[in-house]
């Protein structure tokens, strides 16, 4: 799939899924919940055991219209392993160039983390895609509704306290898309195997967002 046709499936699901879990082997259950309730756009991230192999995995066998991303990248050896596994695009908590030029020079689509206007327009210039704010948790959505005046250019992705209820406020303040994790991955309903309650959260939050 092309960086462009990436960009387009992240800007059209308007909600990437952050699988963090420490629990490896209920992720492809996990992911196929999402699927189901509607979320596109699932980014495991470099702290789950076995990583690589399972974005390999999921990249080999995904449906048409799902795409696969790698989190937490923090480096280019670990970019070049993910890219190499298949990953349709790399997101990481900060701002490293040589990381964002590997992508850049394999075609991948790369979000590099910021946090404060500086480093978003640092991370842009760098050769972001999206950037992605973060944490976004003291921010809020008026922080995006700010940055719209002087940087209507910047593609934004809030992640970190981004939840089913205010997604469709962050979104609505200027963001292209956000990245949610523990608020749509509910621990107990995973805990407990209960994927059609998960596949319900997904579809819960893919409605809040409709008509943006």
């Amino acid at each position: 799939m092309t960086k462009d046709k990436v960009l387009e499936g992240l800007l059209a699901s308007k909600a990437v899924a952050v699988i963090r879990m420490t629990d490896a082997a209920k992720l492809a259950k996990v992911a196929a919940a999402l699927r189901e309730g509607g979320v596109t756009a699932l980014e495991v991230t470099m702290t789950v055991p076995g990583a690589v192999e399972i974005i390999r995995a999921m990249a080999r066998d995904k449906e048409a219209g799902v795409l696969i991303g790698a989190g937490t990248v923090l480096d280019v050896g670990t970019a070049l392993d993910v890219i190499a596994a298949g990953a349709d695009f790399v997101v990481s908590p900060i701002t490293d160039r040589d990381m964002i030029m590997a992508c850049r020079e394999a075609d991948v689509l790369v979000v590099p983390g910021a946090f404060t206007p500086t480093e978003i327009v640092a991370a842009w210039r760098a050769g972001a895609d999206i950037v992605k704010v973060f944490p976004a948790t003291s921010l809020g959505p008026q922080f995006f509704r700010d940055l719209r005046g002087p940087l209507p250019h910047i593609r934004l992705m809030p992640t970190g306290g981004v939840s089913l209820e205010n997604a469709r406020e962050f979104l609505a303040a200027g963001a292209c898309c956000v990245g949610i994790g523990t608020a749509l991955l509910d621990k107990k309903m995973i805990d407990d195997d209960d994927w059609q309650a998960l596949a319900s959260r997904a579809r819960r939050l893919v409605e809040s967002l409709r008509g943006l």
